[in-house]
């Protein structure tokens, strides 16, 4: 596999997953610009990618000399149309709503960037593309959370995306230092169609009073070697995020994927996780 020439990267949205996606291309030596129209958002971003950056020279994972860098390699832009042109990849991250995505991305295209992809975790990479000028040039790049420590970016490939697009995605991952699986565009993908299959279940386990939500992920975490019980999980990814899954594969595959009436209630309810401050669990201030 050839080294891509990726030396400027755009991402657009700030929340948690957009700010883990500037943050690891910035840690490759990129340089980054990261789209969040809410400058409070956006100093936050700044700010935790500064914290990580600390944390990761603690560890041993960042010298000294690059952490202190890394910030500086992060510009924001308040529009799309503040990134600069001819990226060598763009990549999408603004919340779940399919509607939202095709604008954001229609107006990305119109930046004429190299590569660009979407961090969907589970809307159809096909449906994404309709609206695109060259569909060939995208496809899904589906980080997992925390993005500077989880090894894996899915990979989803749709209809129209090309050789070129795929390898260049490969080689991309490979440079900010993960591991890839490709999958075709299907309904929830690999992953998400796993891990909210199973999350799904230990909620319909809460409901009928099997275990409470602590021994639930427990029998995961010791019983099947899961970094992350799937309650804990659902908190980490936001309820409200799981529950749009959920509702679309549903939609797909029947009732299997049904959202049980636990997540329902706690989405009504606001508690949608660490971002919230509670949800199956009770997190402190700022998560």
């Amino acid at each position: 596999m050839s080294e891509p020439d990726v030396r400027r990267v755009g991402v657009i949205g700030g929340g948690t997953m957009g700010l883990g996606v500037a943050y690891v291309c910035a840690a490759a030596g990129c340089a980054v610009t990261l789209v969040e129209p809410d400058p409070e958002q956006a100093e936050r971003a700044r700010e935790t990618a500064r914290k990580q950056a600390a944390r990761a020279v603690e560890r041993g994972k960042l010298d000294a000399s690059a952490a202190g860098a890394l910030p500086d390699r992060i510009d924001v832009a308040q529009a799309v149309a503040g990134l600069p042109r001819g990226l060598d990849l763009v990549v999408e991250a603004v919340p779940e709503r399919a509607d939202l995505k095709r604008r954001v991305l229609t107006e990305a295209e119109a930046r004429e960037p190299e590569l660009l992809a979407s961090n969907t975790s589970g809307l159809s990479i096909d449906g994404l593309a309709g609206a695109l000028e060259r569909p060939g040039a995208f496809l899904g790049l589906h980080f997992f959370n925390p993005v500077w420590s989880m090894p894996l970016v899915e990979i989803v490939r749709g209809a129209a995306t090309t050789d070129a697009a795929l390898e260049r995605a490969r080689a991309t991952a490979a440079l900010i230092g993960k591991e890839t699986i490709v999958v075709r565009d299907a309904p929830g993908f690999a992953t998400s169609r796993l891990g909210v299959a199973i999350g799904l279940e230990a909620m319909r386990m809460l409901e009928d009073g099997v275990a409470d939500a602590e021994d639930i992920d427990r029998a995961m975490e010791l019983g099947y070697k899961h970094p992350m019980g799937p309650l804990r999980l659902t908190d980490l990814v936001g309820l409200d995020v799981r529950l749009d899954i959920a509702q679309h594969l549903a939609a797909t595959y029947g009732p299997r994927f049904e959202p049980p009436r636990i997540l329902r209630e706690k989405v009504a309810a606001g508690e949608l996780g660490r971002k919230s401050g509670r949800g199956f669990y009770t997190w402190p201030q700022g998560g």
